[in-house]
């Protein structure tokens, strides 16, 4: 998984509430049984006109809507997404943070998250911000007003840096954050103790040999 230390980037503003997953990634794409791809159909229902979506269009194919945020010009790049209460609410699909990221997504901004979305962020390197919905609604403004505007998220000092110096400070529970800035995910987690566990399994492979013809059956 994906350090996550400093990030500065583009934001794009979704001005939507209670944005589903389905939304997110819709439920045709979830047949793929690789955890890549998913960038392409992020949002894929709103984000093309040519509709529906299929899994293995190619993006080059596809006709975009030019009224979707992620298609105007001036959020191209964005690595920020700025969003409204409840978002990623709907099913538990890991698929949607997952199609977030492959998009180029390093963190959200929202008052409020879906439970189990927030939580597979978290999994998955995706930092989900949560600020008061006063702050938001400043944010979508400063977006709408300035091209190009920009976000710096400090996950150390746990502070979204405006353009102008101004700190926004938010809230992350100490082992995700330990996760998030050391790039550690559930495997990542168990494999830092893989010294232990060859050693383990050394050790009864010693006291009890007849597991290791078991083991290669």
């Amino acid at each position: 998984m994906q350090k996550f230390t400093l990030h500065k980037g583009l934001v794009a503003p979704m001005d939507r509430e209670n944005v589903d997953t389905d939304a997110i990634i819709p439920k045709q794409f979830l047949k793929s049984i690789k955890r890549t791809g998913f960038g392409p159909n992020l949002f894929d229902e709103w984000r093309y006109l040519d509709q529906p979506g299929k899994p293995g269009m190619p993006e080059s194919k596809r006709k975009p809507n030019p009224d979707f945020v992620l298609n105007q010009p001036r959020y191209k790049g964005a690595s920020i997404l700025l969003a409204r209460q409840n978002f990623g609410c709907g099913s538990s699909r890991e698929h949607a943070p997952w199609a977030l990221q492959q998009y180029g997504f390093r963190a959200i901004i929202a008052p409020s998250y879906a439970d189990i979305f927030h939580n597979n962020c978290y999994k998955n390197g995706l930092l989900p911000i949560v600020l008061p919905a006063a702050a938001v609604d400043k944010l979508f403004d400063a977006v709408a007003v300035f091209p190009g505007y920009e976000l710096t998220v400090d996950l150390q000092r746990q502070v979204v840096v405006q353009p102008q110096g101004e700190e926004l400070p938010f809230e992350v529970e100490p082992f995700r954050k330990y996760c998030l800035l050391g790039g550690l995910d559930d495997i990542g987690l168990t494999l830092r103790h893989k010294d232990k566990i060859r050693a383990f399994e050394a050790e009864r492979l010693a006291t009890k040999p007849w597991l290791a013809h078991v083991m290669s059956s």
